[in-house]
């Protein structure tokens, strides 16, 4: 049986999570590696496959992750900004303020 969970009180806060069902007979050994396998219900609905991304934290007492999902990459996302004009902008001003002691 899969775990179903209600939405968070307070976003982003783990103990706000109420289970509606609970989970039984589903665990696992940790390997000596530290690995342990993710039941393939899980797999299944959060559509998690092999090579895919996932992120771990601590939460109170357990473990939790979630997929890595639309992970947008930095490259481009400032283009046409001009950022490097208005830092050289301020550098020019900062050092005309300067000379002018």
């Amino acid at each position: 049986m899969i775990c179903q969970w209600i939405a968070p009180v307070s976003v982003g806060v783990c103990r706000a999570w109420q289970p509606m069902v609970i989970l039984i007979g589903m665990t696992h050994t940790v390997g000596a590696k530290g690995q342990v396998v993710i039941p393939k219900e899980l797999r299944d609905r959060f559509g998690i496959q092999p090579g895919d991304e996932v992120s771990f934290w601590g939460c109170d007492d357990h473990v939790a992750l979630r997929p890595v999902r639309n992970a947008e990459t930095l490259r481009g996302r400032f283009r046409g900004l001009r950022l490097v004009e208005e830092l050289e902008a301020e550098r020019d001003a900062d050092r005309w303020r300067e000379s002018r002691r």
